[in-house]
Parts: C-alpha cells; sequence; structure tokens
C-alpha cells in the first residue's frame, strides 16, 4: 500500500509544483532549472561518491566496517535517483540527502531503531604453537581391549 501512495502521490504533487512554478517563472525557465538541478546535481553526487568510497577503502585497510560509509553511499545512490528524476520536489530530497548532516542525522535515527550485529569469521583468533600459553602434546588413543 505505501508503494501506491507514493508513486501516485509523488508525481501528482510534482506535476503541480511544476505547473504552479512554471506560471510564476516561465515554462522555460522551469524547464531550465529541472535539468540543471539535474545536471549539477550528478556531478556532486559524483564527486562525493568517489570521496565516500575512498574513506570506505581507508576503513577497511585498517580493519573497521565502513559502516558510515556505506549507509552514505546508500543516500548518495538515492540522491542521484531523486536528482534525475524531473520535478522540485524530488530535487529538494536528493540535495537534502547530499548534505553530510542530514545524512548523519538519518543515520543515527535510523540506527537509534534498529538492532545490528556483527560477526566475525576467520582464523583471527586461533593460536599459533609459537604461543607461550600453548601446550603442544601428542597423545596416543587406548581402547578396552589394549588395557593390561
Amino acid at each position: 500500500m505505501p508503494f501506491i501512495i507514493i508513486f501516485v502521490l509523488i508525481p501528482f504533487s510534482e506535476i503541480m509544483v511544476f505547473m504552479s512554478v512554471s506560471d510564476k517563472i516561465g515554462l522555460g525557465t522551469a524547464l531550465l532549472m529541472a535539468l540543471l538541478t539535474a545536471i549539477f546535481g550528478g556531478f556532486v553526487v559524483r564527486y562525493q561518491g568517489i570521496h565516500t568510497m575512498m574513506t570506505a577503502q581507508k576503513s577497511l585497510q585498517v580493519g573497521q566496517i565502513p559502516s558510515k560509509e556505506l549507509f552514505d553511499g546508500l543516500c548518495l545512490v538515492a540522491a542521484g535517483a531523486t536528482l534525475i528524476t524531473p520535478g522540485f520536489i524530488t530535487d529538494a530530497l536528493g540535495f537534502a540527502l547530499l548534505i553530510p548532516a542530514v545524512r548523519d542525522y538519518l543515520r543515527k535515527k535510523l540506527s537509534a531503531s534498529t538492532k545490528f550485529e556483527t560477526m566475525e569469521f576467520g582464523a583471527t583468533d586461533m593460536r599459533t604453537p609459537n604461543d607461550p600459553n600453548v601446550i603442544d602434546v601428542e597423545y596416543e588413543t587406548i581402547d578396552e581391549q589394549d588395557k593390561p
């Protein structure tokens, strides 16, 4: 049900706002503004996306999970999608997602209402025979038949 509302309400609202803006500033100017915001937004999304990817790689190199960068990347994808969608409401939403403070606010709100758990896999906790706390022994299994 929410998707139906989104797919009906947003285009209807965009058309109404676009008609209102084009009445005030003219159709050509409104179309030019919609085109320029898409182009400008694309450049900003590209720049911030590259920066976010580089920051995520640095986090991975030091062994940290880049959760903030992953969320920022998701927001940038959403910003890019809304900026290429023609309309002033979606452009406003897209530009809002480009602001780091807005993304931080959304991340904090979502993380407060969501429980995250991480699991580590691998041999990072295994002890080696060179560890002084490891006692290396050999053993032999004795069956009941072999008892004296």
